[in-house]
């Protein structure tokens, strides 16, 4: 079996919905909306919902840029330089593209699903110096877990997902370029 053939036999199938279950979804999905775009980890930070649009790379310039727009009003936008690696990476997850053998992030994103553990959100916490800092929120079978991660391995890893998995920008972050 080719390695292309055995990820695909090894992903798990698109979850179907049935009447029932589309108004819990619903119902799910307006709670969610509205809890991750104020959602909070502590009493002071606000995150608000951002969405990958696309990765630019310019030949100009040694860092490649994910611009990431707000999902609600005032729709601002925001410019994380990534490394090229992770660049490539990240065009790939955005658009659903697999590689013959697994990247590090297919791999991950295997691992995890095979461990049943799901991204809860992707979470940009601060910049400092001109580097972004991230953590990664997993739901696993022992409950909810959170790790630091680098920002564009958090992009990629939620892009990777089955059902894409929220990334949250604190809104800190955004103010320090919206004044």
């Amino acid at each position: 079996m080719s390695d292309e053939a055995q990820i695909e036999a090894n992903a798990e199938p698109a979850a179907t919905v049935s009447a029932p279950d589309a108004e819990e979804a619903e119902a799910t999905s307006e709670v969610t909306s509205q809890e991750t775009t104020e959602e909070t980890t502590d009493d002071t930070t606000v995150f608000r919902v951002m969405t990958v649009e696309s990765v630019v790379f310019d030949l100009g310039d040694s860092s490649p840029q994910v611009h990431l727009m707000e999902k609600e009003a005032p729709y601002r936008h925001l410019s994380v330089p990534i490394a090229l690696a992770e660049a490539q990476s990240l065009w790939a997850a955005l658009n659903r593209v697999t590689g013959r053998r697994p990247s590090t992030h297919e791999l991950t994103t295997a691992m995890l699903r095979r461990m049943q553990a799901d991204i809860i959100a992707v979470r940009v916490l601060k910049v400092e110096n001109g580097v972004f800092y991230a953590s990664l929120d997993l739901m696993t079978p022992r409950g909810r877990e959170e790790f630091d991660c680098r920002t564009s391995d958090g992009f990629i890893l939620a892009l990777r997902q089955t059902v894409v998995a929220p990334i949250l920008c604190a809104e800190e972050v955004l103010a320090n370029f919206y004044l």
